[in-house]
């Protein structure tokens, strides 16, 4: 059954997934890689619906594959499919510009985060509601954390307490962001390090283990364990 997004919600989601994924192996685009049965990328969008304050879904896809993937996401969710770039601040770029009137919350999400709770999701959008320009989810750095030199060599440990791991959905008061990839130069992975860059304040909310980013056979691994146990 198609869900259905809410017409009166004020949130936008971007999916960024024209990616190659090399460090998944060789292989169909990451977003498109199965998981239990179904690609990543439907399993992302079918969270991302769930949570009641979307309006709208757009993915950017690998220009070779729209119509496959519109084909794949139609009985998921009414999601709108762009023609990603080769960077991903080129595809959330093209995502953005195709988001319509209305939502002025927007969030960006990751398809390889692929069990992303939709509470997750909401959480973010409150934050943002709550009038924060842009909002991160993170969880504490656990490990302990060694700086070296280009020997390999220790040159010290770094104090973890003010470290965290970055996830997404993260989300931006829409004219935020849009200034944002206006004013971009060099490509950035992460589009809360492009906002920074315009001197906007950048807002931490609890992230989600479910929220693990799916980047190696392990992770994928461990992303059809948590499904099988019912994640």
């Amino acid at each position: 059954m198609t869900a259905q997004l809410n017409p009166h919600g004020d949130v936008a989601v971007l999916v960024p997934a024209a990616g190659a994924g090399v460090r998944l192996g060789p292989g169909a685009p990451k977003a498109l890689r199965p998981l239990a049965g179904e690609p990543l990328l439907v399993h992302a969008v079918r969270r991302i619906a769930a949570a009641p304050s979307v309006h709208t879904i757009v993915v950017a896809a690998p220009a070779a594959d729209i119509g496959s993937v519109r084909a794949m996401l139609a009985p998921v969710a009414p999601v709108t499919v762009v023609p990603g770039g080769a960077e991903r601040q080129a595809s959330v770029a093209a995502a953005l510009a195709a988001v319509p009137a209305g939502p002025e919350i927007v969030l960006v999400h990751d398809a390889a985060r692929a069990l992303t709770p939709p509470e997750l999701v909401e959480s973010v959008a409150a934050a943002v509601r709550a009038g924060h320009d842009a909002v991160i989810p993170v969880l504490p750095v656990v490990d302990t954390v060694k700086e070296v030199d280009a020997g390999e060599r220790v040159l010290g440990t770094v104090d973890r307490s003010a470290l965290r791991a970055v996830q997404t959905p993260q989300g931006f008061r829409r004219s935020v962001l849009t200034a944002a990839h206006e004013a971009a130069g060099d490509p950035l992975t992460d589009d809360a390090g492009l906002v920074e860059k315009q001197g906007v304040p950048v807002v931490c909310v609890p992230g989600s283990e479910l929220a693990l980013k799916i980047t190696r056979p392990f992770d994928l691994a461990l992303a059809e364990h948590l499904l099988t146990a019912g994640a």
